[in-house]
């Protein structure tokens, strides 16, 4: 069984003054593969510097909404650089945060439309990240609907009924260890939703470590098979089968050789 952690977040304390130990640990668990997101300038430069050394290892670059009022022109362009790095897989993660508002609704707007229109001009995936701003977020999607190729929702934590947008716009959704807490029932009833050809998983560690291992911390890719094991349930598919089509959507999705 091989997988592929679509979102973490390894240049992150405490992975990443142990990244060999913990990349070791997550090959003997089968997953083999990782994209790292990157956040804010810093991160993504060292993201990029990581996938470019590491085998099995690509970035992902972008602009988490909660730095937006930080980010200037300069950081746009220094990222339309980083982005060309031959390692960088996508776009990401962007998009809106209006639960926390560490930065403002308008900042955030701007920065998730200037990140959108780099993914649509460098025909990358995007990785978005919405929380209590769907409504706004699917609009401002809409609008590249003609440019956008591939759009991924990662953390998914969607209802039922906005899972109903998702699937209406064909765009993928990614589960981490959410979807095994105890008190889901409403998040594993939208993933019973989504037929698994949309489907990606991801640790989206430092955080989020699945039942039943909650009580490990850090989250690290390793865990990842408990995620895919209960979704391979919730599908009543047998776990080698359902990773086998997790990791096939995560290489055609994100173009990785």
């Amino acid at each position: 069984m091989e997988l592929v952690d679509t979102h973490a977040h390894l240049t992150y304390s405490p992975l990443w003054e142990d990244l060999e130990t913990v990349l070791a640990r997550s090959r003997q668990a089968g997953v083999t593969r990782w994209i790292t997101v990157g956040t804010s300038p810093e991160e993504n430069r060292r993201a990029a510097a990581c996938a470019e050394r590491t085998e099995g290892l690509w970035a992902a670059v972008g602009y988490h909404p909660h730095h937006a009022d930080e980010l200037s022109s300069e950081d746009l362009e220094l990222l339309r650089r980083t982005a060309a790095h031959p390692r960088v897989a996508a776009i990401g993660e962007t998009g809106l945060d209006y639960h926390y508002l560490h930065s403002s609704a308008d900042n955030q707007r701007r920065i998730f439309h200037a990140q959108l229109e780099l993914a649509a001009e460098l025909n990358k995936p995007v990785i978005v990240h919405i929380r209590q701003a769907f409504p706004e977020a699917m609009a401002i999607l809409d609008s590249y609907r003609s440019r956008l190729s591939r759009v991924v929702i990662h953390c998914y934590s969607g209802s039922p009924t906005e899972t109903e947008e998702v699937l209406r716009r064909g765009y993928f959704v990614s589960f981490t260890g959410i979807v095994t807490f105890k008190k889901a029932d409403l998040l594993r009833q939208s993933a019973r939703m989504m037929p698994p050809e949309r489907v990606m998983i991801e640790t989206d560690c430092p955080y989020l470590s699945p039942e039943p291992v909650r009580h490990i911390q850090p989250n690290e890719p390793a865990l990842l098979v408990h995620t895919a094991a209960r979704l391979a349930e919730l599908y009543g598919m047998p776990l080698e089968e359902f990773a086998r089509k997790m990791t096939a959507n995560s290489i055609a999705f994100f173009g990785l050789t």
